[in-house]
């Protein structure tokens, strides 16, 4: 296990934070913006989405720097040159936040582009996600998160990307295809997902995203089977319904507690919310955790 840790665990497992655009579009963004840009032009609606979880009782949060990869921001050209920018004030804004209380895991997501469509080639992901790891590391982050990946083979560019940082490298799919539910959108199981990345050298193996709580359970179990490496789980908040416009998640805080309990007997290290979660879910959780303690 990487020494960083081997240091942070060393006392059970952590509790990591929610979701990150409902809380901005809660503070103003709007439908179509790009969040991370509100790492340089609303950095103060950045850091309350941070602090609340801090405050929360997370103790390790995420940066608003999901989609800064110059892949990904080919959407908004403009914002193209900015993206190692958006990358250092997302760690930066999260590190004063966190202010010594919480880890700061800098976010780094997919492309949006397909390998295997020839909508980017290997090489470009490479670069990309290569000048995002290392502004985040400039910028001081404790370890960089890969997540919500549906393709192993881009996941794998990102872990090799990142790895020479000397960072923590978490690497994080997203399970919510195949007639079960139990395997990414290119058709990999967790067994076979933990070997990738773990071969291409991740440091946390983990799941997020795509499904509710009662979906991981099963998850992390199979995860835990097929590997030693530590375990990042985020499930959603259940699955969204389309009310009056806007996306309304049905699940409370006390419902997803309650079944995290078996994602930690499991053997999650990691636990938190993903799409859907808020600071009020990482309260309950932080019950539910200290009362196992």
């Amino acid at each position: 296990m990487h020494p960083t840790l081997v240091k942070m665990l060393a006392h059970g497992p952590l509790l990591t934070d929610g979701a990150w655009g409902t809380q901005l579009q809660a503070r103003g963004l709007a439908p179509g913006d790009f969040p991370d840009a509100w790492n340089l032009t609303h950095p103060e609606k950045v850091a309350e989405v941070a602090a609340a979880y801090v405050n929360a009782g997370s103790q390790v949060i995420l940066t608003n720097t999901f989609g800064s990869n110059r892949i990904r921001l080919l959407e908004n050209e403009a914002l193209v040159p900015l993206a190692a920018d958006m990358n250092r004030e997302g760690v930066r804004i999260s590190r004063a936040a966190a202010a010594g209380r919480a880890y700061v895991f800098a976010s780094l997501g997919p492309s949006g582009k397909m390998i295997m469509s020839d909508e980017v080639t290997p090489d470009e992901l490479t670069a990309a996600f290569t000048e995002q790891a290392f502004a985040m590391a400039e910028a001081g982050a404790d370890a960089i998160v890969i997540e919500t990946m549906s393709d192993p083979a881009e996941a794998v560019l990102a872990i090799q990307a990142a790895k020479p940082t000397g960072l923590p490298i978490v690497a994080c799919m997203v399970f919510d295809s195949g007639k079960n539910k139990d395997r990414t959108m290119m058709g990999t199981t967790p067994e076979q997902a933990a070997q990738i990345l773990a071969e291409a050298g991740a440091d946390v193996i983990g799941a997020n995203c795509g499904q509710g709580i009662e979906a991981f359970v099963p998850l992390c179990q199979r995860l835990r089977a097929a590997t030693q490496l530590p375990l990042w789980i985020k499930p959603n908040a259940g699955l969204p319904e389309f009310v009056d416009g806007r996306m309304v998640y049905r699940v409370s805080p006390e419902a997803f507690a309650a079944q995290a309990a078996q994602v930690l007997a499991a053997g999650a290290s990691f636990l938190g919310g993903c799409c859907g979660s808020s600071p009020d879910f990482i309260r309950a959780l932080h019950t539910m955790m200290q009362a196992r303690a």
